[in-house]
């Protein structure tokens, strides 16, 4: 059990909006200790991620989280023991330990919690997943563990999505997967539709999907958060789409970095409803 202060941030641009800080100064204030999570943006700082990535390391603190767009960039900073990891090449979560910093990846395990919550065993079905970055492969992964055997990955950067794929044929031999730029084309015959792209979110709003393409799919998933309730979940809805929200992405990968961060227990249900409360 840690003693003293815990100090924790969260590197990523864009981020003014997280409720990560919350969730962890939420999490201690549960178990009794005091929890200090900054926000840092590299470019704020005048720095570089791995300058930046540097400075926390040699810094007094106990972790840090990654986001958009540093996920992958980090995996080159950290030790990974996990192979699934390794594979997927991107982390989310670094632990500063006296050996030096090891990598996680709790979007892959926070996916599959709110897929289980929202969908139950239900298999994923076909799916189309709109970007390939830290996020999207660490959800593509969660899918191929719940089942799904055939997914098509549609980005701008269709060399990174043909990569993803083979990545996953790797850990799952025989699925079929697709890569493409074209995401309305890929979109038909899907059922299951995936946005893990940052567009969406605050200050960068719209939607990576024309509504018309979610015509006919089953269920939607957001990886955004910041809203919550983004264009692209308010056009499923509309389909009748079965709606995960990147909220509850957010809460599971939360609850399980913390455990990494600290090795601390939580009550999941008392954090959730805590969250929900003004500070």
């Amino acid at each position: 059990m840690p003693h003293g202060p815990i100090r924790l941030g969260l590197i990523g641009d864009n981020i003014a909006a997280s409720q990560s800080p919350k969730l962890h100064r939420l999490a201690g204030r549960q178990v009794q200790h005091i929890v200090s999570y900054d926000q840092i943006v590299p470019r704020h700082l005048g720095l570089d991620f791995d300058q930046t990535f540097a400075l926390c390391a040699a810094g007094s603190y106990r972790g840090v989280n990654v986001t958009y767009p540093y996920k992958e960039a980090v995996t080159a900073r950290v030790r990974i023991d996990d192979p699934l990891v390794r594979a997927m090449g991107a982390v989310n979560t670094v632990v500063f330990e006296a050996d030096g910093p090891h990598g996680f990846n709790t979007d892959h395990s926070g996916f599959m919690a709110a897929y289980r919550a929202a969908r139950g065993s239900q298999p994923p079905g076909r799916t189309l997943m709109i970007g390939a970055g830290g996020v999207g492969k660490a959800v593509a992964f969660g899918l191929v563990a719940l089942g799904l055997s055939e997914i098509a990955i549609a980005d701008r950067d269709v060399d990174k999505a043909e990569a993803l794929c083979a990545a996953l044929r790797q850990v799952r031999p025989g699925l079929d997967a697709s890569a493409g730029a074209d995401a309305e084309a890929m979109a038909q015959g899907a059922a299951g539709i995936i946005n893990c792209t940052p567009v969406g979110m605050t200050g960068l709003e719209g939607t990576p999907l024309a509504r018309s393409a979610l015509q006919g799919a089953a269920w939607a998933f957001d990886a955004v958060y910041t809203p919550v309730e983004t264009q692209f979940l308010r056009d499923a809805a509309d389909h009748g789409l079965s709606i995960i929200s990147g909220y509850e992405l957010f809460f599971h990968q939360g609850v399980d970095a913390w455990r990494i961060f600290t090795g601390l227990g939580l009550d999941p249900a008392r954090l959730r409803a805590a969250l929900q409360d003004p500070e």
